[in-house]
């Protein structure tokens, strides 16, 4: 095997950030903000989001948590991925996005749920898709499976859109 020479060694991008480091950010960044969603969502759901009409299509409160919390992991190890990459043109505006999204996926909840508010969470929620897919795509172009794991995401974000926006109507 032959060695790099050290001038070529020193060209070789290095990671942003340390794995280690890296994990406690994504990590505790991801659950501050499940903590604070839920904050805003748990004492809400009876009597009031109970009483709303819904649609035939919302699905069990139950399902709520064990979805999130995979979409929760799936956005810890996507931003995990992009600080452990190498610093590049592009990189900042990503970790902004992420972050951005991150924020309104709280606000969602203190919207809709605190606010006691279907049209609220709407006006929410449209800028939260949106920011969800800029950060897929912003993700993709350096980590693919960075942005593989806001996929699942989207979609979900999608859904709870059309979903919000029917019980709005409903209600």
């Amino acid at each position: 095997m032959s060695e790099i020479p050290m001038s070529e060694a020193r060209a070789l991008p290095q990671p942003a950030m340390k794995p280690g480091r890296a994990g406690v950010i994504a990590a505790g960044l991801v659950f501050l903000d499940s903590v604070l969603g839920q904050l805003a969502t748990l004492p809400n759901l009876a009597p009031w989001y109970e009483a709303l009409h819904k649609p035939g299509f919302n699905p069990p409160n139950a399902v709520f948590g064990p979805v999130w919390t995979v979409l929760y992991c799936l956005m810890a190890l996507a931003f995990w991925r992009i600080l452990i990459s190498p610093r590049q043109p592009g990189r900042r505006l990503a970790i902004g996005l992420f972050l951005g999204q991150l924020l309104f996926t709280v606000l969602w909840s203190f919207a809709f749920f605190a606010g006691q508010s279907p049209l609220l969470g709407l006006v929410v929620v449209i800028p939260q898709w949106l920011l969800v897919i800029a950060t897929g795509v912003a993700f993709w172009r350096f980590d693919r499976m960075a942005g593989l794991c806001f996929v699942p995401l989207a979609l979900w974000v999608g859904f709870a859109g059309v979903l919000n926006f029917v019980i709005w109507r409903m209600n």
